[in-house]
């Protein structure tokens, strides 16, 4: 049976675009986001045109940009043209001394093509016909990777130093800070070096709130990863990651690892990606994080107007009974909630009766948009854990409309009779729910 789509007005779409984007919009003011794509994202001038768009409505939206180009597929063309064979060691492009010319040239192109971008786009936002608040400069410092595995990889480097507080400095007075991926030594060489690990260095030395990789897509990746996640994501025999993919996931997991809260994987040929991944709950690339962006924690007095959101449609159509404020403020202790990004978007009760060795299952609620996903499962097996660790030995509920899940996870039905007494004395016989047990 097919049913109908409601299909928003322009007028709505913008409304519910607003609601759900304004808390973003006053999170994301004045933090720092690094942001670091491949020079592949340059060779599509039509997508990468639209993402140059969004980068500069970031940076009127009060968000510090530090842009981190790479340039792979430039300097193997350049290289090409000099009649020079690019060699790599372990991922690692060797740079030849003959070499330098050809890598600074490519560097130079597109950074030039990509100011030139920046700059436009800023004068169309601003309407003052002035391209400002585009910077570059020296701020890496490098030093030579030296010889691996036997092997010398030449004018290879890698960071030694960030200078950040020239980056700040420029940050602070609104430009976009746009870094290569060149760096030179104290004693003025030239090295070449991985745009991820520029990236990685810059997020980690700035304290950056995000680092953003704009990468090629990959089907079915999830929507949220754990380190633990990608190091299996990686390890993975057969698996047809892109080269520059793998390299995004690395230096994510030495990112997260080094202090950066989130990295963020957004598809850059996806229009409107960027801005759909920041501004939205759940977005739609891949975060990774080294702390779980959605986790069942212990209720908190902050967490009650997200309680009463969840738990209020219920309470109006009967499904659950009534509690009020303060009744939900003294039983708080009760509630678990499901955190995800600052939101509630689950909860349960526990309410103990020690006599009996037993405990009463309450007010269990995913948000509909998060249902289907196991939340209530997780939720189920985070009380019973808590249940057990009281010494109690079984649950039970009461319920009128939800009997099939509970039957699912191992509840069975009991009569009135088998409830503790104080708790058959409450039971409220209009309301004529079913009673149903688990022993843990």
């Amino acid at each position: 049976m097919e049913t109908a789509t409601a299909v928003l007005s322009p007028q709505q779409v913008l409304v519910h675009g607003l609601r759900n984007a304004v808390p973003y919009i006053r999170e994301h003011e004045g933090k720092v986001f690094v942001v670091a794509f491949g020079g592949e994202a340059l060779d599509e001038p039509e997508s990468f045109n639209r993402v140059v768009r969004d980068l500069v409505l970031l940076a009127d939206l009060g968000v510090r940009l530090v842009l981190v180009p790479g340039a792979r597929p430039q300097i193997n063309r350049r290289l090409a043209l000099a009649g020079l064979e690019p060699r790599f060691h372990q991922g690692l492009r060797i740079t030849e001394f003959e070499m330098i010319d050809p890598v600074t040239e490519a560097v130079g192109a597109l950074q030039f093509d990509l100011l030139s971008w920046l700059s436009t786009r800023l004068s169309m936002s601003s309407g003052s016909g002035l391209a400002q608040r585009v910077l570059t400069g020296n701020f890496v410092t490098a030093r030579p990777m030296g010889v691996i595995d036997g092997v010398d990889l030449g004018f290879t480097g890698a960071v030694r130093r960030v200078d950040v507080d020239g980056i700040r400095d420029a940050l602070g007075d609104g430009s976009i800070v746009v870094q290569s991926n060149l760096g030179f030594s104290p004693t003025g060489e030239l090295y070449n070096l991985r745009a991820e690990e520029v990236a990685e260095s810059l997020s980690v030395s700035l304290g950056a709130d995000k680092l953003i990789f704009l990468t090629d897509p990959v089907d079915d990746l999830p929507s949220v990863m754990g380190l633990a996640d990608v190091h299996q994501l990686l390890s993975q025999s057969g698996s047809t990651l892109s080269d520059e993919f793998r390299l995004h996931l690395e230096s994510a997991i030495r990112a997260c690892s080094r202090g950066v809260d989130r990295v963020h994987l957004v598809d850059r040929e996806d229009d409107g990606a960027l801005l759909v991944e920041l501004f939205t709950r759940d977005g739609c690339g891949t975060l990774i994080s080294a702390e779980p962006f959605e986790r069942i924690r212990a209720a908190s007095l902050d967490d009650i107007g997200g309680i009463v959101a969840l738990i209020e449609p219920l309470e109006q159509t009967g499904v659950l009974v009534r509690r009020s404020r303060e009744q939900l403020e003294l039983e708080l202790d009760r509630f678990v909630v499901i955190e995800r990004d600052g939101d509630i978007i689950g909860c349960a009760a526990l309410y103990p009766y020690p006599e009996s060795q037993s405990a009463e299952l309450a007010a269990l609620v995913v948000h509909p948009a998060y249902q289907r996903g196991g939340r209530a499962g997780r939720l189920l097996s985070f009380l019973e854990l808590r249940a057990r660790s009281m010494g109690l030995k079984s649950l039970f509920l009461l319920s009128t409309q939800t009997m099939a899940f509970f039957k699912e996870k191992g509840f069975v039905a009991e009569n009135i009779s088998a409830l503790p007494t104080e708790r058959q004395a409450l039971y409220n016989f209009k309301r004529n729910s079913k009673i149903y047990r688990k022993w843990i």
